[in-house]
């Protein structure tokens, strides 16, 4: 059984539109596809703090404390989900909401991250053009930033290196040129879209999650970026760059995910509905999301 939490923060980015996910993927349908739309108890909204656009002068970043304080939040009710046997599925927002997530699961055990994103998010706070969580969640996560949002309840890190798994990189000339930390100097398991293109997306996808099921994990979080898409089939995004997955790609791949009983939550971010004006990009979400969600149900 399915839980969706609605996590509409852009505390980790702008307001950029982002903020609007959830309701335009229910508008598309996909609480019906979910078959919720007569289950309120199972639909749970939960509201970030005050925004604020001033970067904060100690961490370099855009509002720390307010990410800090959300993923608290985030995390209670993701463990809430968790104890009762249901499936979250968590609709951003930005990526800056992972932190709630692995926080969840970081408090219950050892969990491994599966992270689907066309960017490495790895950056750190003064490597950052804007200060924006949203560009840096990856790197927050495994435990590498200022203290606020890395150590969180004294949990860092919230994964470890070697429990994660990004897949469908494609930024790196970019993170080379803004002097990012580069994610190929660690123990993470990276597949780029160069070595996914050339092994094919299931082959590709099969063999991460054997690396990753290899570690003693009690599960894994998905954590999915719209931007991991294609940019000829979702250009709905706020930083965009040419090539991606396409939409029968990503969902081959996450049925491979969903198959796996170590699958135990989902997250969706950064689609902005406010440039997808035909509303035809959010169909195509919620028709995906509405499929795969259905099989594992």
């Amino acid at each position: 059984m399915i839980t969706l939490i609605n996590a509409p923060s852009i505390l980790g980015l702008r307001h950029t539109g982002v903020e609007y996910l959830p309701d335009a993927l229910a508008d598309a349908g996909l609480v019906a596809q979910l078959g919720l739309e007569n289950k309120p108890q199972q639909i749970v909204a939960v509201v970030p703090p005050p925004y604020s656009a001033q970067r904060d002068e100690a961490t370099h970043m855009l509002n720390p404390r307010g990410i800090a304080e959300y993923s608290m939040t985030l995390a209670d009710t993701v463990e809430e989900v968790l104890s009762t046997g249901y499936f979250p599925v968590v609709l951003g927002g930005d990526c800056s909401i992972l932190l709630g997530h692995m926080l969840a699961l970081k408090r219950k055990g050892r969990y491994g991250l599966f992270f689907l994103d066309g960017h490495a998010d790895f950056y750190q706070p003064e490597a950052s053009v804007r200060g924006e969580a949203a560009d840096m969640d990856l790197a927050l996560v495994s435990g590498r930033g200022p203290d606020i949002v890395t150590d969180i309840e004294g949990q860092r890190p919230l994964v470890r290196d070697e429990d994660i798994v990004q897949f469908g990189q494609r930024d790196i000339r970019e993170t080379i040129e803004y002097d990012s930390q580069q994610i190929a100097d660690t123990d993470i398991h990276v597949f780029d879209l160069a070595t996914i293109r050339e092994a094919g997306s299931e082959k590709s996808c099969e063999v991460a999650l054997g690396t990753l099921l290899q570690r003693p994990i009690d599960g894994f979080w998905i954590h999915v970026d719209t931007d991991v898409l294609s940019d000829d089939e979702n250009p709905a995004v706020d930083y965009r760059q040419p090539g991606g997955l396409s939409f029968s790609e990503l969902k081959k791949v996450l049925q491979i995910l969903l198959r796996s009983p170590k699958a135990v939550g989902l997250g969706l971010t950064c689609f902005n509905p406010s440039l997808d004006t035909k509303g035809e990009i959010a169909r195509k979400l919620a028709g995906l999301l509405g499929e795969v969600l259905t099989d594992h149900r």
